[in-house]
């Protein structure tokens, strides 16, 4: 039975992707995203905490760095803690089962970026890493049919 429970967010990185194993090697990576709303004179910033597992998680982890602009789709779940003055507290937790990285920064792994481009490459520029590719052309208003 599918799930109707989903969200999707386009959301900055908050910090960089914290990746780990689980004891059967399952790899797991917990990042955090934000997305902000803009109304008038007011701002509000919405922040969730996501969970990716899998395969998935052992490619992408190196790239999910502070700042960086992604996709994110999987289930919420809201949960209650008490925070350090024993007030209660409401947090937005995704388990993600889909992510894409739309760019933001640069496209460089936290290994790579450490490290001094070998000769002829350009620096911040990895040969393994994800672009995004923008549309040569766009269509003219009179193209579309509406």
């Amino acid at each position: 039975m599918p799930s109707f429970n989903r969200i999707t967010i386009v959301g900055h990185l908050g910090r960089d992707a914290e990746q780990r194993f689980t004891p059967q090697g399952l790899a797991v990576a917990s990042f955090s995203v934000a997305t902000t709303d803009k109304r008038r004179d007011k701002e509000t910033t919405t922040w969730f905490r996501c969970t990716l597992f899998g395969k998935q998680a052992e490619a992408v982890a190196q790239y999910l760095v502070k700042g960086k602009l992604v996709f994110v789709e999987g289930q919420l779940r809201q949960e209650e803690y008490t925070d350090k003055n024993g007030a209660t507290k409401t947090s937005l937790e995704v388990n993600v089962t889909s992510l894409q990285l739309l760019g933001g920064k640069d496209d460089t792994p936290r290994a790579e970026a450490a490290r001094p481009a070998p000769a002829g490459q350009v620096p911040g520029k990895s040969r393994t890493s994800p672009t995004v590719v923008e549309p040569t052309s766009y269509p003219d208003d009179d193209d579309i049919p509406f």
